[in-house]
């Protein structure tokens, strides 16, 4: 792992502690017992939502704070109890008006069912309402995605700058390399932002085009990059090191008009620069980027495990789930393949 991963790891892990520190005391065990199997952005979501629960709690009962909720309190309430609780999730109040789609009230819900599965398997609470409630159905929702004319058009937007306003082009003379660099390892990887940021120039072995990234899990993986992509890492490279004189110490990759490691919100930011322009109808973030490649490289192989293997999912159901409409029209296209008996 890295030094910039570490940090990262090490920062996050301060975040929960934060966090927990907030919540009821017995909480603490619930994060202990699922910590072996899960990664840090998972509990500390985990802690988010169930801090949502217990404001809501207190919200209902003036009697109640985080320091006098106890288990015997969440072993005394009913299935109409968390029922409420999800009607609440709607819309509420918090410091800020929230509202919740049934996506998000389906993650909390979740939550609060291995919350509550936890402490009644180990026989700590003799109740479980959470397991008697239904989640809220999901409408299967459309890949938002780039086409492959606008991949190209994406591309050419960064090389000539042509379409930006007369203060992004200023800066565009600037970052054109990096960023065409950076877009084209996103649309031609798929990995994940996180992933992305933290790359370092040791990380790379262009002998081979690998790329040694940090997955979810502090998981080191090789991936592959084409030689179109490595081509465009080369040249930023090459013009980065002729113009700068002063490298970022922790040996990043990409860098920012501070010669310091380009942050995720800098990577966002500049998706939407271009994105915006070439299809301004389509909300692309750096993961649709990531949707973009799953797409294209499930039509070119038609293998849904390879897909799941280079996008880092744990579970081939979740590239399935993704990619499902995708599969569809592949089965639909098999119909006449088979031959039952030869035309005359």
């Amino acid at each position: 792992m890295n030094q910039y991963n570490k940090q990262l790891e090490n920062n996050n892990v301060i975040h929960l502690r934060e966090i927990l520190a907030t919540l009821p005391s017995f909480c603490i065990i619930f994060f202990r017992s699922i910590e072996p199997r899960t990664t840090i952005k998972t509990r500390i979501a985990y802690a988010y939502d169930l801090r949502v629960f217990f404001n809501y709690l207190i919200s209902i009962n003036s009697k109640l704070n985080m320091n006098n909720i106890t288990l015997e309190y969440l072993d005394s309430l009913k299935a109409i109890n968390i029922e409420e609780y999800m009607e609440y999730l709607k819309y509420y109040n918090n410091e800020k008006n929230i509202s919740n789609s049934n996506e998000g009230i389906k993650r909390k819900i979740a939550s609060l069912k291995s919350f509550y599965n936890y402490y009644y398997k180990n026989e700590l609470i003799k109740n479980n309402p959470a397991s008697l409630i239904s989640m809220p159905k999901l409408r299967q929702k459309e890949i938002i995605r780039l086409e492959p004319d606008e991949v190209a058009k994406l591309l050419d937007l960064v090389e000539s700058g042509e379409l930006l306003t007369n203060q992004e082009k200023k800066f565009h003379k600037l970052t054109k390399d990096r960023d065409l660099a950076l877009l084209s390892l996103l649309l031609g990887t798929g990995i994940r932002i996180s992933e992305c940021v933290g790359i370092n120039i040791s990380d790379i072995d262009f002998n081979t085009n690998a790329i040694k990234i940090t997955r979810k899990g502090q998981k080191e993986v090789f991936i592959y990059m084409s030689d179109e992509v490595s081509n465009y890492i080369k040249k930023y490279l090459e013009i980065r090191n002729n113009n700068i004189e002063k490298l970022s110490p922790d040996d990043a990759l990409f860098l920012s008009l501070q010669n310091k490691r380009i942050t995720p919100r800098a990577v966002e930011k500049l998706v939407k620069k271009y994105a915006q322009i070439i299809t301004p109808l389509k909300h692309i973030t750096p993961h649709k980027l990531r949707s973009t490649y799953g797409t294209n490289l499930y039509k070119e192989t038609g293998d849904i495990y390879l897909v799941a293997d280079v996008l880092g999912h744990n579970d081939v159901n979740t590239t399935k789930k993704h990619y499902a409409a995708i599969e569809d029209d592949r089965r639909r296209q098999a119909r006449n393949v088979v031959k039952l008996r030869s035309e005359t």
